[in-house]
């Protein structure tokens, strides 16, 4: 099987569930980050501004990782994120629905935009 080429190929890859975290992250960003766009990258979807990845996310069998490139340079109050990789970059899994918290990824991906990354 070919790897998807675009974010609607990802999502609609993915198992039921994994898909429906991955296209309420899609509309989310979509909203939050206007001068950032989603593409394929590296094999999975991220929001790119002036070809910087700002956000994104990435499926595994049992939960969907939402990305932030510069999530260790903002506040969050929740303590969900957690630093990942080399950089500055932050990820929380998302196992289910439930796990989604749209107010805190809103304020997350405000205080993204407000440093200029998006």
């Amino acid at each position: 099987m070919p790897s998807p080429t675009t974010v609607e190929e990802y999502l609609d890859a993915l198992p039921k569930d994994l898909a429906v975290i991955g296209r309420t992250l899609q509309a989310q960003f979509d909203e939050a980050l206007p001068r950032a766009d989603g593409q394929m990258w590296h094999g999975h979807p991220v929001w790119l501004a002036a070809k910087t990845p700002v956000a994104g996310f990435k499926a595994y069998p049992a939960y969907v990782t939402l990305l932030l490139w510069r999530g260790q340079d903002i506040t969050d109050p929740s303590g969900r994120l957690e630093a990942a990789g080399s950089g500055k970059l932050c990820s929380v899994k998302l196992r289910s629905r439930s796990d989604l918290d749209l107010p805190l990824q809103a304020d997350w991906l405000r205080q993204v935009r407000e440093l200029g990354a998006a």
